[in-house]
């Protein structure tokens, strides 16, 4: 075991080569090609052999495969080799479209990379986790995920879940003073921090030690197992629906081969045909569509920033009745600015985009506001390049601050050279405030209280109400006044004033203190210094999306943790609520579970919630039968997105925690992208159900021509080949096609679908057998026209159905087209028209071509008999068409 931990600070640093500052970008590229990328050995993804083999053991496949075998022995040749190159033109399509679903996650999973804030040429930057080090300085805090094994330089309250590595469910307190112990547990080592553990509190400073597979998640990763992905539930409910069908294939198969050696065909002849009948009922391109349209869909959605990290995902959204949201960044822009300084006394104004302030006369007092809002602050600004431009990295209400306290030459680390941050009490959604405390150094800044008897100084930021109830004293006029009820009523005024018109307001104030002490008592007597106002608008494209969203049935929610009269004014202006009032989290909180689902029945704002809070909500919303999407970003949302149907973490402001935890990132951090995700979600369901329902109705018009020929005196109205090659044309080409159709016109002005609706209804029975019927009637009643007892070898009756049901399946897929466009469209969905154009090619080579006719047992049609089957294929065109407008008029009604 390494001794990392036995070592102070300074050897460190030393024994690697580095300092507090950070490396430099020269000597982190030498150390990147020395120590390689830290990343653990991925698992072996999925071998493109195995996936070909796969597709080959199939129980239908098996079962062609073992009829090709008889046929060898049974002396037909032909048959058996046709058979295999069936099976292998199957094999090679469900390989291709799983290769493809295999590579589409791959990308989905690569746009999943972790960054870090290090210490680089004495700078803070935010890179890729990957490009970490050994003597990288990494700054860690609440919400991080640790990116490499680190030695604890600076520890802050920190505490770091270990549950992943140690099993330790209770998070460790880390600090930076060495241990004495060589050989310790991990789990004693408190100033050190491992990857793959977690930051549930504070904030801290440390230096990687190791990385990738010389961590000690590396040097056990072989003994971590890796789970294989199991089946969506649509997925699993589509496999019973294939089970279902390959027990009725199994009784119509067995029924045409008695029916066939009663009327005296030769027992191996209608063996062959049975196992063809049996293939053809089941949809062979089920799986191979459902994946590749899932995996598709998620790409598509990646378009429009909204990662998949979760395939189950992608079929939930369509099913999404309720969207809570948070408000900061979501559904406003997430660009804070100081708009005003309320003061005890005066008020201060700062004209957005420029950089001057207007109003107010002690410049003392606004400066000692700013400089405490600075020295409170995780965020950082440095100037970037000779122009002096500056550059902000950090959350945007601090980074706000930051970029205020500069427009009066207010640096943080100006500040810090003389007041030095020692210790902190890190911000959390119970006291809803920051402290940190400052060693007070000299000289300092003018606007500063006397300080000559002070050791230390302690800088508060928080919710207004949060620091007037521990604060005792305010500051007005450069001195300190008790803080009396009339103070307290000016100060609530002020802060219910400014949060009406929806700014955003947070209170400052300071405390001197003599020493620094454990615990929460450092924040018991503040001075309360003022109010900042600062206002994050509305997102533009939000009210539009809200307004799609109640059109699509879906109800949105905001849920925040600000101002119940900032919640509702921006609720208001988004058009979430008319309402007046939020419900607070101080009511949810004295609600009990019956209450809280009746309130979640009508709520549209909640204010003021801690992530327990959220975790209720939506508890409630599902007992009340709601498909629950949830966004979240912090440590302690995850719960919540776990909870929830759809859990939904921020791309830009969201915690490593909260991605983990979520079922799909928004890139942009933006509502509209979440209203987008649902409407693909329901776009790929329709595509599914599309093809579903194109592959049965086809399928039982098969199986009735089967059934039904013989009684015409047609035994085997197609041959084995003849029908596997049109459910290659048809589940296999035209499949793929309809999967990746674009939305139907009222995708988003129809109630959610039940997530635990099956894939068919009960309405659905009655239209795919109209569909198969038709087929079979058209079909039949050609080849009863071209029929001819006497002269058994004239096939055209044969090629007719064979010709007829092909162009059926084409038509049929036309009218199956996304309603929206024409059926004929081509810019909608150039794939589909390719698959079309391919189809009805390969059926007239079939025909045509000498060789393949032959091949297949068929005769080249004349002219007139081929439009014939065309004009009869089309039929079913019209009466899918109309059996649509049927059914969308009873809808209606």
């Amino acid at each position: 075991m390494s001794e990392w931990h036995i070592k102070p600070r300074e050897d460190v640093l030393s024994d690697l080569g580095s300092l507090a500052k950070g490396l430099t970008d020269a000597e982190a590229a030498i150390r990147l090609t020395q120590h390689g990328p830290n990343a653990l050995a991925k698992k072996r993804q999925k071998s493109p052999f195995k996936m070909l083999l796969r597709q080959f053991a199939e129980t239908m496949v098996l079962i062609l495969l073992v009829a090709a075998l008889l046929s060898f022995f049974l002396g037909k040749t032909t048959e058996a080799v046709a058979i295999l190159a069936i099976v292998l033109l199957f094999g090679l399509l469900g390989f291709f479209q799983e290769y493809r679903a295999e590579r589409a996650m791959a990308a989905l999973n690569r746009m999943i990379i972790p960054t870090v804030r290090v210490r680089r040429e004495g700078t803070v930057r935010e890179i890729p986790a990957k490009e970490i080090v050994p003597g990288d300085v990494v700054e860690l805090e609440a919400g991080n995920v640790v990116p490499a094994d680190l030695r604890v330089l600076d520890a802050f309250s920190l505490k770091v879940q270990e549950a992943a590595l140690t099993g330790e469910s209770e998070p460790v307190e880390k600090d930076a003073a060495p241990l004495v112990q060589k050989d310790m547990p991990i789990g004693d080592r408190r100033n050190m921090a491992y990857l793959g553990t977690v930051v549930t509190y504070g904030r801290g400073v440390g230096i990687a030690v190791a990385t990738g597979m010389e961590t000690e998640l590396g040097k056990i990763a072989n003994l971590l197992g890796t789970v294989e992905a199991g089946q969506t539930p649509l997925q699993e409910k589509l496999d019973k629906l294939g089970k279902t069908l390959a027990l009725f294939g199994v009784g119509a198969a067995a029924l045409i081969l008695v029916m066939g050696v009663l009327l005296g065909e030769s027992a191996a002849d209608m063996f062959l045909t049975a196992v063809s009948v049996a293939v053809a009922v089941v949809p062979e391109g089920l799986p191979a569509v459902v994946t590749i349209t899932l995996a598709l869909g998620g790409q598509r959605m990646l378009r429009r920033n909204a990662l998949i990290r979760k395939l189950p995902a992608v079929e939930t959204l369509g099913s999404v009745t309720v969207i809570c949201s948070d408000k900061t960044g979501t559904l406003t822009q997430n660009k804070m600015t100081v708009m005003v300084v309320d003061l005890p006394g005066q008020t201060v104004s700062f004209e957005p985009g420029t950089d001057r302030e207007t109003g107010g006369q002690a410049a003392s007092a606004l400066d000692l506001a700013l400089a405490i809002s600075v020295l409170c602050n995780d965020a950082s600004l440095h100037k970037v390049g000779d122009a002096g431009s500056e550059q902000v990295i950090g959350d945007p209400t601090e980074t706000a601050l930051l970029v205020a306290g500069a427009k009066r030459g207010i640096y943080q680390e100006d500040l810090r050279e003389t007041l030095p941050r020692v210790d902190e009490l890190p911000f959390d959604s119970d006291r809803k405030r920051m402290s940190t405390i400052h060693q007070v150094m000299r000289p300092l800044p003018g606007y500063f209280p006397d300080l000559s008897e002070t050791s230390f100084l302690l800088c508060a930021k928080g919710a207004p109400d949060s620091l007037l109830m521990v604060a005792e004293a305010v500051w007005v006029n450069g001195e300190q006044v008790p803080l009396d009820a009339a103070w307290r009523k000016r100060i609530l005024e002020a802060n219910t004033k400014l949060a009406q018109n929806g700014i955003r307001v947070l209170g400052l104030a300071l405390r001197l203190l003599n020493s620094v002490n454990d615990g929460a008592a450092m924040e018991q007597g503040l001075t309360f210094i003022g109010l900042v106002g600062m206002i994050d608008p509305p997102r533009e494209e939000v009210k539009a999306a809200v307004e799609n969203c109640k059109l699509a049935g879906i109800r949105p929610i905001m849920i925040t943790g600000d101002h119940p009269l900032t919640a509702v004014a921006i609720g208001r202006a988004l058009r979430f609520t008319d309402h007046p009032d939020a419900v607070t989290g101080e009511k949810l909180q004295k609600s009990d579970e019956d209450e809280l689902v009746a309130l979640a029945e009508k709520t549209a704002v909640y204010a003021r919630v801690s992530p327990e809070d959220k975790l209720r909500i939506v508890s409630a919303l599902q007992k009340r039968g709601e498909v629950v999407a949830m966004t979240g970003d912090g440590v302690n949302d995850s719960p919540a997105l776990q909870k929830a149907d759809i859990g939904v973490a921020m791309g830009i402001t969201g915690t490593d925690v909260a991605k983990e935890a979520a079922d799909m990132v928004l890139l942009d951090d933006n509502f509209a992208t979440i209203v987008a995700a649902v409407e693909e979600g329901r776009v790929i369901f329709d595509n599914l159900l599309r093809f579903i329902r194109f592959s049965l109705a086809g399928n039982i018009g098969k199986v009735l021509i089967m059934l039904g020929a013989p009684f015409f005196g047609m035994i085997i109205a197609l041959q084995p080949l003849q029908l596997l090659w049109l459910n290659l044309l048809t589940d296999g080409l035209l499949g793929l096609g309809l999967g990746t159709e674009p939305a139907e016109a009222d995708t988003m002005r129809r109630p959610p679908r039940s997530p635990h609706k099956g894939a068919l209804g009960k309405r659905d029975i009655l239209p795919l057998g109209i569909v198969g019927v038709t087929i079979a009637a058209v079909s039949l009643g050609l080849a009863l026209y071209y029929y001819n007892p006497a002269n058994p070898e004239d096939l055209t009756w044969q090629t007719m159905i064979f010709a007829t049901v092909g162009f059926a399946q084409v038509f049929q897929a036309l009218a199956l087209r996304s309603s929206a466009h024409s059926a004929f469209s081509i810019k909608t969905n150039p794939l589909m028209v390719l698959v079309i154009i391919s189809t009805v090619v390969l059926q007239l080579m079939v025909i045509y071509v000498p060789f393949m006719e032959r091949f297949f047992k068929l005769v080249p049609l004349p002219m007139e008999n081929l439009l014939v089957s065309v004009a009869a294929g089309s039929l079913i065109f019209f009466v899918i068409k109309i059996e649509r407008k049927l059914v969308n008029s009873s809808s209606a009604v």
